[in-house]
């Protein structure tokens, strides 16, 4: 198994190569690396976008949660479907009047200079930290499940898939990622209904009886309506909304794949036609989950465990996956590196992309070879940092570190929620040297907030936490801010 596994790798690699040799053969400068020429059809980007959203974490996680939380992840959803209305009526008619390329340039105009680059450097270390973390899922799971046996040591793996990224992002930047998206979620995809359609042979039943048997045994519940429990719907709903908001909306990995759009209306479209889609991929993947845990309960297969006894979501799907045969072993790694390369290649992207714009001054520069070098020297510069997380992270791999850098990582996307809010929907003006201090302060009174609630009122935060991040924010500014001179 273990050489078709390898076959199939470097097959799939070889025709990412090829996208990428057909989208960016006519183009190698600075307008298609940032822009993508403006020239993106959006059914395209559209499509793309459900791979670029759902990483290896979420590949993973969706299916796992259906065994202790069943299908109320839903409710989220239904609130990623409102942020991206918002994102389609607010934000993109705010980028596409200003014609921005970084959309931390929206910072400076309405503020300052300090606040562009607070906002830029704040993205910066969340997404790098973010980003790192769900590659380094993604390269852990493979290097456990097939190139540990081969003998391979974890950071060659590593290695290898950021220099494949960086190979096929170095020319073409955005404009490749939009046409390589379509190829990752393609195949994220195929993992998932390959795996379904496996299951279902393998039990020999059809979809409507395996929805039927999940659905008396408890598993297909949508609605959690304790307004106390962590999942109570509303709060799924409400949390979802602001969650697209500031990780999508004002996220410059994701936006930027929209900004390539011909146009505001396509590009609204591409937002509206991704925020459908999405309801139908999520619930894809939840019955996948449905499907594992009726098989394990069928064939007797027993779900992986810590060792505390408790059963681990995130290693349900590659358990049964592997255990199945070897065609599903090898849809699950073509999948789990689709979602890796889906969502590091645009983050890469969009960190060489903040870094020229709001801190090199890009928008100054024409597309001169100088200027080409210096983006090529910031992107391969990321590269190796990116490297550098994934490999410093190796040594201090727990799960509960894991949660705990995500956390972190998240915290930084409250400030922006924050100073967007106040820019948008006041007409006051900030003192422009004190936003970094609020947007450090914010984040840190959040996590300590957070950490101690449940201590001092027995309330436990969610997603919610977002808001109250995002409240501080909007609060601090207010306490800086000035009336706006005409």
């Amino acid at each position: 198994m273990e050489k078709i596994v390898l076959i199939c790798f470097v097959a799939y690699t070889v025709l990412l190569f090829a996208v990428m040799w057909l989208s960016s053969r006519r183009t190698a400068g600075n307008d298609a690396f940032f822009r993508g020429q403006r020239k993106s059809p959006w059914p395209v980007v559209a499509y793309g976008m459900i791979g670029a959203s759902l990483s290896g974490v979420t590949f993973l996680s969706v299916p796992g949660g259906v065994y202790s939380g069943q299908f109320t992840y839903m409710p989220l959803v239904f609130g990623y479907v409102l942020g991206y209305a918002a994102i389609a009526l607010v934000l993109l008619p705010l980028y596409y009047k200003l014609n921005l390329t970084s959309i931390y340039s929206y910072l400076e105009q309405r503020f300052g200079v300090a606040s562009e680059k607070t906002g830029a450097l704040f993205f910066i270390i969340s997404r790098l930290m973010g980003s790192a973390l769900r590659m380094y899922l993604v390269v852990f799971v493979l290097y456990e499940f097939v190139f540990r046996a081969w003998g391979f040591p974890f950071w060659a793996i590593a290695v290898v898939f950021i220099c494949i990224i960086l190979l096929y992002t170095f020319r073409g930047g955005v404009k490749t990622v939009v046409w390589t998206d379509t190829l990752q979620t393609t195949f994220l995809l195929l993992a998932a209904i390959a795996t379904v359609v496996a299951i279902l042979n393998e039990l020999d039943i059809s979809l409507p009886q395996l929805m039927h048997r999940s659905a008396e045994a408890g598993y297909t519940r949508v609605f959690e309506t304790d307004p106390t429990a962590g999942k109570y719907y509303w709060k799924q709903i409400l949390s979802g909304m602001f969650i697209t908001i500031t990780m999508t909306g004002l996220d410059q990995d994701m936006m930027q794949k929209n900004l390539t759009c011909k146009s505001l209306r396509d590009a609204q479209k591409n937002v509206m036609t991704s925020s459908g889609l999405f309801i139908i991929v999520n619930l894809l993947f939840l019955c996948l989950g449905a499907a594992l845990i009726a098989y394990a309960q069928s064939t007797g297969f027993e779900l992986p465990v810590d060792a505390q006894g408790h059963v681990m979501g995130d290693k349900i799907f590659p358990s049964v996956a592997f255990h199945l045969n070897t065609f599903t072993a090898v849809v699950f790694i073509i999948g789990m590196v689709a979602a890796g390369y889906s969502s590091a290649d645009g983050t890469l992207t969009a960190l060489t992309t903040t870094l020229c714009y709001d801190f090199l001054g890009f928008e100054r520069r024409d597309d001169s070879r100088s200027s080409v070098r210096l983006r090529r020297l910031v992107h391969v510069g990321f590269a190796l940092l990116y490297l550098l997380v994934i490999l410093a992270f190796r040594p201090f791999h727990t799960q509960s570190l894991i949660d705990t850098l995500f956390d972190v990582a998240g915290f930084t996307y409250g400030p922006l929620l924050g100073m967007y809010t106040f820019g948008l929907f006041t007409k006051l003006q900030v003192r422009d040297r004190w936003v970094p201090v609020v947007a450090v302060l914010s984040p840190v009174i959040s996590y300590i907030v957070k950490v101690y609630m449940p201590v001092w009122t027995g309330y436990h935060f969610g997603f919610e936490i977002l808001l109250f991040n995002g409240l501080l924010t909007f609060l601090g500014l207010l306490a800086i801010s000035k009336h706006k001179k005409n």
